[in-house]
């Protein structure tokens, strides 16, 4: 897939001003293209949701955008930044180009409104000159897209189990077809196999109606099932970004290789959870160099003074295990002193 909808170039999200600020999310860069789900991974704390809230201007106070761009590529249009868009067009961007699903999204409905009238007031805030009839019709079939009864418009959202009210929302993003669905870790309050059930349709329902999805999750293990790519996060930055199958198969940053290490496989023997010591940095006082290099069991004196720059890596050893010199793919980039970056490549 080559055809970009969102580029993210630069993005650097702040927490208050001048010298007292937090920087929350550092240079970063992304794509996603056309009918991709990207995930993004990281532990709570490494910048993820920030860098959510930041891409569709949502942050709340203090939060700033300190630089960079977030170019949309509408079809057959040229590309607009959403950072310098006016309130009016921020306005039709939202839910119509652009939808979010929050976390913690199935306690977001609310509780005193039928579902109906939930699903029915987005598309009329949104589609004013649609007519009632028409607004509840869309309410019924995006019900059954996302595999509810239609005869669940009257209920409540206490009336509804905790995978229904959180496919609710899930419909109620995709009511007005955007191009791109933000997801903000949507399963965390839900057991395995809701979890599961919902990841699936999300999938089916992106190869019917041809959205893209930026899955945001600190579980590495959903994602490496359901997404075509993976950037993994820390301390504000993008670490690593490869296809979910190479990340899987030969992590190259040791944090990625800590956080695939830290749940178990389904299948083949059974292995020693390793995990990562240590905590995330407090991004009020981050340490020099490498955010990482104080957890790292491979730190170098080089970690510890100078920031790595996310590029293409060179020759690296497979899997950080002794072996012969194995070239890596040229699709993924990693920002690590123990793979140096192809010149091409910075």
């Amino acid at each position: 897939m080559t055809d970009a909808v969102l580029e993210i170039r630069g993005l650097n999200v702040d927490y208050g001003l001048g010298d007292e600020a937090v920087h929350a999310v550092r240079d970063v860069d992304l794509t996603l293209h056309r009918g991709e789900v990207l995930g993004l991974a990281g532990e709570s704390g490494s910048g993820k949701s920030t860098l959510a809230y930041g891409l569709t201007r949502l942050l709340p106070p203090p939060g700033v955008i300190a630089g960079g761009e977030v170019l949309y590529h509408p079809d057959g249009g040229a590309p607009v930044d959403v950072l310098r868009m006016t309130l009016p067009e921020l306005r039709k961007f939202r839910w119509a180009e652009t939808a979010i699903v929050f976390q913690g999204a199935m306690n977001s409905l609310n509780p005193v409104h039928r579902i109906s009238s939930q699903l029915t007031d987005v598309i009329k805030a949104h589609d004013p000159r649609s007519t009632p009839a028409s607004r509840l019709a869309r309410a019924r079939e995006m019900l059954r897209l996302v595999g509810i009864s239609a005869d669940r418009l009257d209920s409540y959202p206490h009336q509804l189990s905790g995978g229904m009210r959180q496919r609710v929302m899930i419909g109620m993003a995709l009511a007005l077809e955007p191009k791109v669905v933000i997801m903000d870790e949507p399963t965390t309050a839900l057991d395995v196999v809701v979890q599961r059930q919902i990841l699936r349709q999300l999938v089916e329902l992106r190869e019917r109606l041809g959205f893209s999805v930026v899955f945001i999750t600190h579980d590495l293990s959903l994602l490496v099932e359901f997404s075509d790519r993976i950037a993994i996060m820390y301390g504000g930055r993008i670490v690593e970004e490869a296809t979910s199958a190479d990340l899987y198969r030969d992590p190259l940053h040791p944090y990625s290789h800590g956080l695939l290490n830290s749940f178990p496989a389904l299948r083949g023997p059974k292995r020693e959870l390793t995990g990562i010591p240590g905590s995330p940095p407090d991004l009020r006082a981050m340490p020099p160099g490498c955010a990482f290099h104080p957890r790292c069991p491979h730190a170098m004196e080089r970690c510890g003074v100078e920031v790595p720059v996310l590029g293409i890596p060179g020759d690296v050893r497979s899997g950080h295990d002794a072996g012969a010199n194995e070239p890596a793919p040229a699709d993924r980039t990693v920002a690590c002193w123990l793979h140096p970056v192809h010149d091409d490549g910075l």
